[in-house]
């Protein structure tokens, strides 16, 4: 395997790694890693609906048939009714800025601006491993890192043996891993499982966020549940909860009254995470207190697939290449501070659709006509 990175920005910086003798280009973001593979073919540019991309866009998603057995009312369990707002307020205000405690960095296009979203239900939580095992019973379903063959896991949570067999890193980002073997099943690489593991000492995370999902694997999942991901406009103004000018989805404050109110890196990053919020990696989905809209981990915890393309005016437009990098909102159990202050409503950061990491995973959205 070898690995090169030159830099584009000081948070961003792309990596050429030769993974089973396919190229793939990787993408590493504060606390986040991706891939792409270089050798697409071209695609009908007319196939980008305004949720960004069709099912024909995501391969082998149109086997994927929807579960029709319930009725509509069942497949809106564990949701919330999220309100139509008209002109909302998105992205980072002056305000929010004032209160930031960590650096924002004008790369990631926070701009202010106003839209308007239609009524929707959403996922009161990030799509359990639990809830993604019974899609894969249902359908057979394998993800890309089943298929590829390995994931990215920071070193920190990795056994012993598995590090002894592991002889690359990211330069630019050294904690990462390339594990072969890891991925949704066993989180952190050969000898871990949802059924317990290294992460959190707890007994199970059967109901802990599915992990080592891509793109293209949410998008099959929802598609399953009869819904679609999350556009990154209704992903911030579920997150945000009818608040405006807010970095959090309950105000400014990281800890109102002393208390934990997200699952965030503790401690000194990378060396060590003091655990002082309640987890060590990632957290129940149903930790924490909900937004006011009832939803629960918006930030914190795992990254959060949404279905728009990254762009820098955050216009969607169509013709565009299927291939490219997507939005992730909502920042992770690995973010801190002094190093990736993404663990706000209005920040972003992006992946290609066919990248897996260990703290990356996504939720729902049903639209309500």
């Amino acid at each position: 395997m070898k690995v090169s990175v030159y830099g584009r920005s000081s948070t961003l910086f792309f990596m050429f790694i030769f993974v089973h003798q396919n190229l793939i280009k990787t993408i590493i973001c504060c606390d986040c890693v991706g891939r792409k593979t270089t050798d697409f073919n071209e695609k009908n540019d007319e196939r980008c609906d305004e949720n960004g991309c069709t099912d024909d866009d995501v391969d082998g998603v149109s086997n994927i048939k929807p579960d029709v057995k319930g009725e509509f009312k069942d497949n809106l369990k564990d949701m919330v009714l999220i309100p139509g707002n008209v002109n909302v307020t998105l992205g980072t205000s002056d305000d929010e800025r004032a209160s930031a405690v960590g650096k924002i960095y004008p790369a990631d296009a926070e701009s202010l601006r106003y839209v308007s979203v239609s009524e929707l239900f959403m996922d009161k939580y990030e799509v359990s491993n639990r809830k993604f095992a019974e899609f894969v019973d249902a359908t057979g379903y394998e993800t890309e890192a089943e298929r590829i063959g390995d994931s990215f896991v920071m070193e920190n949570y990795l056994s012993d043996e598995v590090k002894s067999s592991i002889n690359e890193s990211v330069a630019a980002a050294p904690w990462w891993l390339p594990v072969i073997g890891a991925n949704w099943r066993q989180p952190e690489g050969p000898g871990s499982g949802v059924s317990g593991g290294l992460e959190s000492g707890a007994s199970d995370r059967w109901d802990h966020p599915v992990l080592h999902v891509s793109f293209n694997d949410a998008h099959a999942y929802c598609k399953w549940r009869g819904g679609r991901l999350p556009t990154e406009s209704e992903w911030e103004t579920a997150c945000r909860g009818g608040l405006r000018g807010r970095l959090f989805p309950w105000g400014n404050k990281e800890t109102p009254k002393s208390q934990h109110y997200m699952n965030i890196w503790q401690g000194d990053f990378p060396q060590h995470n003091d655990g002082s919020d309640g987890y060590i990696g990632t957290a129940p989905v149903d930790s924490y207190y909900s937004n006011a809209y009832g939803l629960y981990n918006m930030v914190g915890n795992v990254w959060e697939w949404t279905s728009d393309p990254w762009t820098l005016d955050h216009i969607l437009r169509r013709n565009l290449d299927t291939n490219l990098d997507r939005v992730k909102k909502g920042g992770s159990f690995m973010c801190h501070s002094s190093y990736c202050y993404r663990y706000r409503c209005a920040a972003r950061s992006r992946a290609s659709p066919d990248s897996s990491s260990h703290n990356v995973g996504f939720r729902c959205v049903i639209s309500s006509k």
